[in-house]
């Protein structure tokens, strides 16, 4: 008996082991570890960082190697799009899972409120360690996070401020490489035993667009290939297209955008301010978004947060810029094509500066051994226009600011190099990371979860959605882009704005994928546009939002 009792512990501690050791073949890893360890959580976010800048999506503007790496190691979404493109409301409905007009942030002037339940507070009730680090851009002070460390407002390129578990500091650098340093030292110092959720969030690529001390000029001798549309004069759209502020054209700053205004005039100004009561102009004030008076102000405000030895290397490269453009005294056409080009040089110079650090962040991950039992996500608030239809900027339904870029790395569940076409939307990611760290997805929710796409190397289930609902309020404010809402799906799209107007777009984006051409007075189109309709009432049902036109 006692030998036959030997033989079946012994036989129960074999298969044991050889369950153990096999675990789960798509990972790699034994299946006893990989129940026992919860996947850590790095949550990457830029501003206006639009997918016509990752060269994984195919710009030609400029090479991002680790953002390039996420998806050649993880998954690329082509078909990902935000609820409402302007930075708070998105950040709300990312924290969420909900709609603007549910989470009360409908547009950039309004404060988040806190009390609200958000995914990163049910992570941490289930046993995360939680850190907040970088662009929070709120209104409220976070809320749900053993650590924050958060730039106020719009935070600042150079010396940046930061406020950290409530206390206000002030770093010394670059800001896109402190939050970096940030972020490494949060996980340097964290708890070991749990694991953990870092939202790290960059300012970057965001407007004024000042790139980091190495890499000024970097783009000098690069002439960019331009939009077909840059010179886009929207005959063929309505009033929103044409009243709106964001062309390069005419909206674009000369100092503060451009960098248009050389070191001798910036020292002149810098021995008067203490003299002086310049203009208080306030980056996040929409009462000042469209006031040109401000525009110097701005950009010496800026300047002079630079050290000297920063101010000397900046003057060095923008001194020629300056001299150029009196030099060259352009009009018309020629005076927005050399607009773009100084545009794409400093945008794309920020963006270097996020895929350099992105890389450092991933490097740190893997020297300590957690790089593949961490789920990485990368995305931005909304896209961004390029030069499309002449605009910087973003606020339209229009796909280069409607869609927005989405890698997930996640080598345990998620095939390496696999693309998915499905609709996604920032309303999912909440849930989506609830429910691999496995925690419960509360039901007043509106995302959905995109762990079956993740583990299925893309492939959305039968019943996935097949249309996005998309809703824009901040209007008048800046860059004056009218209220709207619409649909789109794989070929269509249908926007109505209202407010001080009542006017429908419709775009077949299989004929026309720059969106050039509203089709919606065409009879043609006319079956489509009352199945859209219809499907638009139905989304608006959905997700409570059935008296759009009210908030």
């Amino acid at each position: 008996m006692r030998v036959k009792f030997i033989t079946y512990i012994f036989c129960l501690f074999a298969a044991g082991f050889l369950v153990a050791s096999c675990g789960n073949p798509k990972s790699g890893r034994s299946a006893e570890n990989t129940a026992a360890k919860r996947p850590n959580i790095v949550f990457i976010m830029t501003d206006d960082h639009t997918i016509q800048a990752m060269s994984c999506y195919g710009s030609k503007l400029v090479k991002t190697p680790n953002l390039d790496r996420i998806a050649k190691e993880g998954m690329l979404f082509e078909n990902c799009f935000v609820t409402n493109a302007v930075c708070g409301p998105s950040r709300a409905t990312i924290l969420t899972g909900k709609y603007s007009h549910l989470n009360g942030l409908t547009d950039n002037s309004k404060v988040f409120d806190s009390t609200q339940v958000i995914y990163p507070q049910l992570l941490k009730k289930a046993g995360y360690q939680t850190a907040m680090i970088g662009k929070w851009h709120l209104g409220s002070l976070p809320v749900g996070f053993d650590y924050y460390s958060i730039l106020p407002n719009q935070g600042e390129y150079y010396q940046p401020e930061f406020i950290e578990n409530g206390r206000k500091i002030t770093e010394k650098g670059y800001v896109t490489d402190v939050i970096t340093d940030k972020a490494i030292n949060f996980l340097d110092h964290r708890d070991h035993d749990k694991p953990f959720l870092l939202i790290y969030q960059h300012k970057a690529p965001h407007r004024d667009w000042l790139p980091a001390t190495r890499h000024l000029g970097m783009f000098d001798n690069v002439t960019f290939p331009e939009p077909s549309n840059l010179l886009d004069d929207f005959s063929h759209r309505g009033r929103a297209a044409k009243e709106q502020m964001m062309n390069i054209s005419t909206n674009m700053w000369d100092a503060w955008d451009l960098k248009l205004e050389s070191s001798e005039e910036l020292d002149s100004m810098a021995k008067i301010a203490g003299k002086v009561h310049f203009k208080d102009a306030k980056s996040d004030d929409y009462r000042q978004a469209n006031d040109k008076s401000l525009d110097k102000y701005r950009f010496f405000q800026v300047y002079n947060r630079m050290t000297p030895e920063q101010k000397a290397a900046w003057n060095k490269v923008y001194d020629k810029r300056v001299a150029e453009f009196k030099r060259l005294n352009l009009k018309g056409a020629d005076l927005v094509r050399w607009k773009y080009q100084q545009y794409m040089r400093d945008y794309l110079a920020c963006v270097v500066a996020v895929d350099e650090n992105v890389g450092r962040l991933m490097d740190y991950l893997k020297k300590i051994g957690e790089l593949d039992n961490t789920i990485i996500v990368y995305t931005s608030d909304q896209g961004f226009y390029l030069g499309e239809h002449g605009w910087f900027d973003k606020r339209f339904m229009y796909d280069e600011s409607f869609r927005t870029p989405l890698l997930v790395r996640y080598p345990l569940a998620v095939k390496a190099g696999s693309v998915s076409k499905a609709f996604a939307m920032n309303l999912d990611f909440a849930p989506t990371l609830l429910d691999y760290a496995g925690v419960s997805i509360p039901a007043d929710m509106q995302g959905e979860s995109l762990r079956p796409i993740l583990d299925n190397e893309g492939k959305a289930p039968e019943n996935w959605r097949k249309a996005v609902y998309y809703h824009y309020y901040e209007f008048p404010g800046w860059h004056m882009v009218k209220r709207h809402y619409g649909i789109r799906t794989d070929r269509y799209k249908l926007i109505h704005f209202y407010n001080d107007i009542d006017e429908w777009e419709l775009y077949d984006l299989q004929k026309d994928p720059h969106e050039m051409y509203n089709q919606y007075n065409s009879p043609a189109y006319k079956e489509i546009i009352k199945q859209l309709k219809e499907q638009l009432t139905q989304l608006q049902v959905k997700y409570k939002d059935t008296n759009p036109t009210e908030k």
